[in-house]
């Protein structure tokens, strides 16, 4: 089972009201973590060498687009999900990095419900259509990410349908 051990479990479907906002936190790379991530999964020089990044679009060393996503996921799983009946996301809808993220830049993430629905095809679990918002410590949008999640329903349905 993914998310939170049953006996922990504080939000299941049926706590995800559409229009809800949820704070998730604060996270700050580091120099070295940007590099880190980079050299592994993103090795483009304005990711890894301080003279390549002055010289690109961007002015200065960044983290990768695909670090940032992981930033907002780490804060999800650890101030949310955690705590959930999450059964994982079938994927996204939409991902935009807005401005380039800094070393030392403080990241803070904000969660928003957008839509609710069961799922047809298995009457224990509801899916919740998201918004991830971060922004850095300027207020300046750097993510907008928008995509599904699937949670266990706390009162199953009792009838399924053959779609979803």
């Amino acid at each position: 089972m993914a998310g939170a051990p049953a006996d922990k479990i504080q939000y299941y479907w049926e706590d995800m009201q559409p229009g809800s906002v949820r704070d998730l936190g604060t996270i700050t790379p580091t120099r070295e973590e940007i590099i880190a991530f980079a050299t592994q999964f993103d090795p483009q020089p304005f990711h890894l060498d301080d003279d390549a990044a002055k010289a690109s679009v961007f002015g200065g060393l960044c983290a990768s687009g695909w670090h940032t996503c992981s930033m907002a996921m780490r804060l999800m799983v650890t101030q949310f999900l955690q705590k959930s009946a999450s059964l994982g996301s079938p994927g996204l809808e939409n991902v935009q990095w807005k401005k380039p993220v800094f070393p030392n830049d403080t990241l803070h993430l904000q969660h928003t419900i957008l839509e609710t629905r069961p799922m047809r095809s298995k009457p224990d679990v509801g899916l919740v259509r998201t918004a991830w918002d971060m922004h850095n410590q300027h207020g300046e949008s750097v993510l907008h990410m928008e995509g599904w999640g699937m949670f266990r329903r706390r009162h199953p349905a009792q009838d399924a349908a053959t779609n979803d």
